[in-house]
């Protein structure tokens, strides 16, 4: 598809109306705080546009500086007259000049080195309940298998002890017949069998050994149990590392605690300093070999702040003090004198006695800004309504943007730039919105700063608009840097040709003027242009900042290459291939469906990411090996090793930057659907138990959600749902393949699970077509290839 056809196809569906978020996951007092936080934003925006091409119609006099006098004027009487400009001028620069004096919060930094204090003595009052550690000697039982002992629950610790006496026994048993399946009970278990047959240990050795082993446990669960009393929350973060250190470890880590904090707040904290940059002042203060040093960083991560206050009366009393030594400048006249002569230029001088004399002719247009308030509130009104039509329901920072973007052409005309920024005006909204609210925008700004601008060429307007309004009409299209090349020029091309043509027209000799006007034009053609160069070097910062995705970002997100996508294949193939399935049956749907396909790639690359976690969890990664959850034999396990995979993707996503647009589709692919299989086992296993299975609680075997959002999560969730049953049939006809993908899409949709995207009841027969049309592509039939084919040919 080429560059035009491609644009072509998209403005066709480009004021498609999408369905809208049916519940955006807000409850009734967010939705409030969103709804007036949006109006406020609108209010703001009339009030700014209005203050800023309204500013002919402030109370401004009449006979100001650099203004040319209609006639002669004379002083009425003597006179004068502060200069309060002026001086204030003065005056300021010695204000603003002076340095603020700081000083040292005496109450915050007590605070301060109070709360460390008091973290160092509760952790120290856990260690001492917890005991020395080691506990056993390293010959016998290793740091990890200590650590792991008393971790320990008391169901494995109970199977621990019942083996541990067998090594007691006259006959000890081979270690192969005493291992057990549980991970964390062989580790230590070897090592004890090793240490019950080294040297022939008496019985009594390994009865004192378990039963030290015995009294660590209990003095590390009422360790546990006194931090969960006391909510520590820095040493249940750290509790591995600070229950391992030794009582000398343990006195260098608080020494070194006390002496960084100390030295820190002693040089002082300012306020507004970053996190990131308190942190790297901590890591230089501290010794980084020190096995205690993560606990340390984290300590005064949490606990120092800024302790530096501005000494605001000092500061104060000096720069008044200077900028009184400034004394009044005045300006004084004499009755009869002349103040300013007919046809001259008003300076300021003049101006401040024709303004003490009342003789400047001050006043406001109430009117003219009432009605530029009122343009102003109804271009934003069909702003409103038109961004309601054509896209969902939009968050505050896209609203914030959209006024941003919009009040950035008045301020231009303001501060009396000579080339228009419509062309990217248009480029941004419609790459970032759509091309429909680019069109509204575009056309909005054309009509306000018409409107405003007195002394605007019209050559510069709608050279501008048309600029804007093909940049609309291309840039949400763009998907390569070609593509992005191709415009630009179209743009400065139109902007050089519309306004060589009007000025051609507007000549009286246009025949004999025409290379005059070509420079000019040439210029507005190539401000038309740089403004789309700007645009698109801004572009993947606002995409950053108000966390957007557009074409171009959605193209460079579904790169194979991309590093998650590569770590995906490697670490877990059968996700992969599973994504690429899924993706597959997604794009086609999305694309009948005049859905975002583009989204919908990207989303369905990403949607399984959390898979990584633990690749052989699932069972697309074991390659006919051993079933994990086979050895777990806990559905409640099992389950939360398959649910993790959300909330690990979620993490795994905002690690790597993706957009909330694609993180949208790890939770809601799943939405709220039930882990049947491990579900059912668990209710097995409470029948085999004798136990109600009233008691079983469906939500432990849940997904979280929310439920997908949007029609594009809604596809994937469906694609997803279908996927392994679709691979599953060999040799099913389209017939059976199409009642099995309309089963699952009706399990779904009594469900609720499709409550909130905006598909439609009707379009899943439709939908289910699509699959299966896809499915019999990726499994068509192949000839089988010759046996005899096969068998090497012996030479004649």
């Amino acid at each position: 598809m080429n560059f035009w056809s491609s644009f072509k196809h998209y403005w066709q569906n480009a004021t498609i109306v999408q369905t809208p978020r049916a519940n955006t996951g807000l409850n009734q007092t967010q939705r409030k705080q969103a709804t007036y936080s949006s109006a406020a934003i609108a209010v703001l925006t009339v009030v700014a546009c209005t203050g800023i091409i309204g500013e002919r119609f402030y109370n401004q006099p009449q006979l100001a500086v650099d203004t040319i006098a209609p006639r002669k004027i004379v002083a009425p009487i003597d006179g004068e007259f502060e200069d309060p400009k002026t001086t204030e001028e003065k005056r300021q620069e010695i204000r603003t000049g002076s340095i603020p004096s700081l000083k040292r919060d005496i109450d915050a930094t007590s605070a301060i080195k109070q709360d460390i204090r008091n973290v160092l003595s509760d952790i120290t009052r856990i260690r001492n309940i917890a005991g020395d550690f080691p506990f056993i000697e390293l010959e016998i039982l290793s740091i990890p298998s200590q650590v792991g002992l008393r971790q320990l629950s008391d169901e494995q610790w109970q199977e621990f002890v019942a083996i541990a006496d067998q090594l007691t026994q006259e006959e000890v048993p081979p270690l192969g017949r005493l291992m057990p399946n549980d991970i964390d009970i062989a580790p230590p278990l070897r090592e004890l069998y090793t240490y019950s047959q080294n040297q022939d240990r008496a019985t009594a050795e390994v009865q004192q050994l378990m039963a030290r082993i015995q009294i660590a446990r209990e003095s590390f669960q009422q360790a546990e149990q006194a931090a969960n009393e006391a909510e520590q929350i820095l040493f249940r973060r750290h509790q591995s590392l600070l229950l391992r250190l030794s009582s000398t470890q343990w006195a260098d880590a608080q020494t070194q605690l006390l002496k960084v904090s100390d030295r820190i707040l002693t040089q002082g904290i300012p306020k507004g300093i970053a996190d990131i940059l308190l942190k790297e002042t901590i890591q230089v203060q501290i010794d980084n070999e020190e096995i205690a040093s993560p606990f340390v960083v984290d300590v005064l991560s949490t606990h120092l702040r800024p302790n530096l206050i501005e000494d605001k009366e000092e500061t104060k009393r000096r720069s008044e003090q200077a900028a009184l030594a400034i004394e009044p400048i005045t300006v004084s006249v004499s009755a009869g004198d002349v103040i300013v002569d007919r046809g001259e230029t008003i300076d300021q001088s003049a101006f401040v006695l024709l303004d003490g004399f009342g003789l400047s002719n001050r006043q406001i247009n109430w009117w003219g800004l009432v009605g530029y308030a009122v343009m102003v509130s109804g271009s934003v009104v069909l702003m409103v309504l038109v961004i309601r039509k054509v896209h969902r329901p939009m968050r505050c920072r896209d609203h914030l943007l959209l006024a941003l973007i919009s009040l950035s052409t008045p301020l231009l005309v303001f501060f009396d730039v000579p080339y228009s920024n419509l062309s990217a005006v248009g480029l941004l909204t419609s790459s970032l919105y759509s091309p429909a609210i680019a069109f509204t925008q575009v056309s909005v700004l054309s009509g306000i700063v018409a409107v405003s601008s007195e002394t605007l060429q019209w050559q510069y307007l709608v050279t501008g608009t048309v600029g804007g309004l093909i940049a609309a009409f291309l840039g949400g299209r763009l998907r390569s840097r070609e593509e992005q090349a191709t415009m630009s020029g179209i743009v400065g091309i139109s902007q050089t040709l519309v306004n060589f043509s009007l000025s051609l027209i507007a000549s009286a000799s246009a025949g004999t003027l025409w290379y005059v006007f070509l420079p000019e034009a040439a210029l507005y053609g190539f401000s038309g242009t740089a403004w789309i160069v700007v645009a698109l070097g801004i572009s993947p910062y606002l995409e950053r900042l108000f966390d957007l995705v557009t074409p171009i970002r959605l193209a460079e997100l579904s790169n194979p290459n991309r590093p998650l996508l590569k770590r995906l294949a490697l670490e877990a193939p059968g996700t992969f291939q599973h994504t690429m399935f899924v993706a597959s049956l997604a794009e086609a749907a999305a694309r009948e469906l005049s859905c975002n396909v583009e989204l919908v790639r990207a989303g369905t690359l990403y949607h399984d990411i959390g898979k990584m976690h633990d690749p052989l969890g699932f069972i697309e990664n074991q390659m006919g090996g051993p079933n994990k959850h086979d050895v777990i034999d806990d559905p409640w396990k099992s389950t939360e090793i398959i649910r993790k995979h959300v909330t690990e993707g979620i993490v795994m996503a905002r690690k790597y930057g993706l957009p909330q647009a694609i993180r949208d589709f790890i939770p809601e692919h799943q939405g709220k659907l039930l882990i049947s299989y491990f579900y059912y086992q668990a209710k097995n296993q409470y029948q085999a138990e004798g136990k109600s299975i009233e008691m079983l609680n469906e939500q432990d075997f849940r997904y979280v959600g929310p439920i997908p959002q949007s029609r594009e999560t809604g596809l994937v969730m469906l694609a997803d749902g279908c996927e392994a049953a679709l691979r599953s049939l060999k040799d099913a006809t389209p017939e059976q393949a199409i009642i099995m993908v309309n089963k699952i899409f009706r399990a779904r949709w009594q469900d609720g699970q499709l409550d909130d995207c905006g598909i439609r009841r009707e379009e899943l027969s439709y939908i289910a077509e699509i699959f299966v049309r896809v499915w019999q592509q990726h499994n068509h039939q192949r000839i089988a290839y010759p046996k005899a084919a096969l068998e090497p040919q012996s030479k004649a």
